[in-house]
């Protein structure tokens, strides 16, 4: 997350759900480690958590790496984020990076409908999973040239499509399609976390496109980069380096990224799954019983016409 954020100086870096703040910290060590003569014009990290326990440990993580320019607040993000001020709104910031809990059902309609500070104006998301919610969030706390990368559930960008009846996240996918905010989506490995063995997915979102990029989602499917350890799997280098290239030239590559147009993810009822669009399986396709004879029919007629030339060039040759 941090290579496809890659962070510029003077530039300041939001985690609303940062737990000890790992995210953000790597976020910064790369710029540090790209720009090791702009330390003085490293991001800035601000971070929210709920826990008290670990927000003492992000405090100390920052005291650690000598990030004494960040700032944490400590609370509920969604009923009071840490940066905001009545009457100013939200802090907005150049990049977001969060590993949000999956599929919270803290928050009813009523919280949602409340809510002072202008955050989910594409849509409520259902009781069962604020997932849509986080994005809204955080989508709501960029500024105007700002990215996100945000870690949610698969389930997130494909529930809900296809059926019948209306269904808000998939209403809320919609709208952040239509009106071109949703830059990438990168299938994870399955067995990654430790609280699940369910794939998750990136979610990039985008205020302002480049114009080469508008009415597009880059389509990333990496679930088969990963190594084997005791006791989750581990998302590779080369996964790393390939999605990061991809995204950065924005290029699709077989069994492995493909560029949408939001056409094709309209046709599909905004089912932003990867593994709908991306094959990595390799599967073989059958032919029919039919184009098989043929092929053989043709491979016989070429072969009797080689075994006459073989013939006449032997007829040639001296006894």
């Amino acid at each position: 997350m941090a290579e496809l954020m890659n962070p510029g100086p003077y530039s300041t870096i939001y985690d609303p759900a940062c737990g000890s703040g790992g995210l953000l910290i790597k976020a910064r060590l790369l710029f540090e480690q790209r720009s090791p003569d702009l330390k003085s014009k490293a991001p800035k990290l601000y971070g929210q958590e709920l826990n008290p326990v670990t927000f003492a440990m992000a405090k100390m993580n920052m005291f650690l790496h000598d990030y004494t320019d960040s700032s944490f607040e400590l609370g509920d993000t969604f009923r009071r984020p840490g940066f905001a001020t009545q009457g100013a709104g939200l802090k907005r910031f150049d990049y977001v990076v969060a590993n949000p809990m999956w599929n919270q059902d803290n928050y009813d309609d009523s919280f949602y409908d409340h809510d002072t500070w202008n955050r989910f104006v594409f849509g409520t998301p259902p009781r069962p999973s604020a997932d849509w919610g986080w994005a809204e969030h955080m989508l709501a706390s960029l500024n105007e040239d700002g990215r996100a990368a945000i870690v949610l559930d698969t389930g997130a960008v494909s529930r809900g499509s296809g059926g019948k009846s209306s269904n808000k996240e998939r209403d809320i996918r919609k709208a952040l399609v239509e009106n071109d905010f949703i830059e990438g989506v990168v299938l994870l490995p399955e067995n990654l976390f430790y609280n699940t063995t369910a794939p998750g997915i990136i979610l990039l979102l985008r205020r302002n496109k480049p114009a080469e990029r508008k009415r597009q989602i880059l389509i990333v499917n990496a679930s088969t980069y990963f190594v084997k350890e005791k006791p989750k799997n581990v998302l590779s280098d080369k996964g790393i380096d390939a999605v990061v290239h991809v995204y950065h030239k924005w290029e699709s590559m077989t069994r492995f990224s493909r560029v949408l147009h939001i056409e094709e993810a309209r046709a599909t009822d905004y089912n932003l799954s990867p593994s709908q669009y991306v094959e990595v399986s390799g599967r073989v396709k059958h032919r029919t019983l039919e184009e098989i004879a043929d092929d053989l029919r043709v491979a016989r007629i070429e072969r009797e016409l080689a075994d006459g030339e073989l013939d006449r060039l032997l007829a040639r040759l001296p006894p």
